[in-house]
């Protein structure tokens, strides 16, 4: 659980008093790491039914919390999303009416939006998360310029220096590999907008009947930034298409490939993935993971330094997404493997001849079996060859042999 900032119960009715809501009781909330969150059950809820959430806002500077209350506004017609409640008697100043502060801090009060928060997802789900995150791409191009709605990207780079140096070497190469994976990619020709950029399922709403699982609820718009689409959608998929094992399982990390085709899917029926961005995502897997894997390490670092502890503060593993990383990264090399290598399929029966030139040596077997019983090649089935040549390389050295 994350509450990292305290309030009483006199300070709770005096906030809640500015937007009009009467409060009863604060309820802690288990989820997020980076910001103090509380239910409010107002004088006129039932029992464990709160109506909103009271969100402290631990890091982001005040105006970043104005520019997430625009982004809000601009979904709320298209998305489920809870746009933050407009003070009673807003402020001379002229300072945004969506919030108040304590100490210097941002504080918004949001109605609840039902649901619960998946433990597990489905591939139907993933169709339906894709859809989401298309939607939102697409709606916030609205907001123009980009720039003066999205809030500075972290710097990563920076929180990367600081902590390599303290990893096993294989764990920095993983690190540093990924890296410079991610900027060799032609980044200057991928579309870019607002993102949401934290769209993990504890980021999410579902009306959880079983086989009828319907979205109905996207937070946390804190960490909305100009950046890269198919970043965007990176980090999503890593979290929605992942089982992760509890720490009784070994923490095991299992991504599951089908339901990523079936978020792309959702997605492309919304916004269709240019070629550039297509190929460009098995890396930004990579790179999300990483990204998150720094994250966690970074909030380690900074509860540390503040001296944050006990109870009321969830850390969690960065370790499962470096194991998350390293599986992506194994499959980026996978992939470049395949690309450097072709599959020439032959039919080496009376007079050899080139059947066609693979880059899988699946799709050469996959020739095979569609042709084997044709006339001409069943009477000999066994003459096709494959045979593998990597690309680049001069595969014939000897010359002929003297007559």
């Amino acid at each position: 659980m994350s509450v990292y900032t305290h309030l009483s119960d006199d300070q709770f009715t005096d906030f809640c008093q500015m937007f009009g809501v009467s409060f009863a009781k604060a309820i802690p909330i288990t989820q997020g790491i980076k910001n103090s969150n509380w239910f409010i059950q107002t004088t006129e809820d039932s029992a464990d039914s709160p109506s909103y959430v009271f969100t402290l806002f631990e890091e982001r500077p005040p105006e970043d919390i104005a520019k997430m209350a625009t982004i809000l506004n601009r979904l709320k017609d298209t998305l489920p999303v809870a746009a933050p409640l407009a003070k009673v008697a807003p402020d001379a100043d002229g300072s945004s009416p969506y919030m108040a502060l304590y100490e210097g801090k941002a504080i918004t009060l949001v109605p609840c939006l039902s649901g619960g928060h998946p433990k597990h997802t489905t591939a139907d789900m993933c169709y339906s998360m894709g859809e989401a995150l298309a939607t939102l791409h697409n709606v916030l191009q609205s907001l123009t310029p980009a720039e003066d709605y999205g809030v500075p990207l972290y710097p990563w780079d920076q929180v990367r220096d600081r902590e390599i140096q303290f990893m096993p070497a294989d764990e920095a190469k993983l690190m540093t590999d990924i890296w410079q994976g991610y900027e060799s990619l032609p980044l200057d020709s991928l579309p870019k907008g607002l993102c949401h950029l934290d769209m993990f399922a504890d980021n999410t709403l579902w009306d959880l009947t079983d086989g009828h699982e319907k979205l109905t609820g996207l937070l946390d718009f804190t960490e909305v930034s100009v950046e890269h689409y198919v970043m965007d959608i990176a980090i999503t998929i890593n979290d929605f298409c992942t089982t992760w094992g509890e720490a009784n399982d070994s923490e095991t990390v299992n991504f599951n490939t089908e339901k990523k085709q079936a978020f792309i899917k959702g997605y492309q029926s919304k916004r269709p993935l240019s070629t550039a961005e297509q190929q460009a995502l098995p890396v930004m897997l990579a790179m999300a993971a990483v990204t998150f894997w720094l994250l966690r390490l970074n909030v380690i670092y900074y509860n540390r330094e503040q001296g944050r502890t006990g109870d009321s503060i969830m850390v969690k593993n960065p370790d499962l997404m470096k194991r998350l990383a390293a599986y992506h990264w194994i499959q980026v090399e996978k992939l470049r493997d395949q690309q450097q290598t072709v599959y020439v399929l032959q039919y080496a029966s009376t007079n050899s001849k080139v059947i066609g030139v693979f880059t899988t040596e699946q799709q050469a077997q996959a020739a095979i079996e569609q042709l084997k019983d044709k006339p001409g090649f069943k009477e000999t089935p066994n003459a096709f060859e494959i045979t593998a040549y990597p690309l680049g390389e001069v595969n014939w050295m000897s010359g002929f042999g003297e007559a």
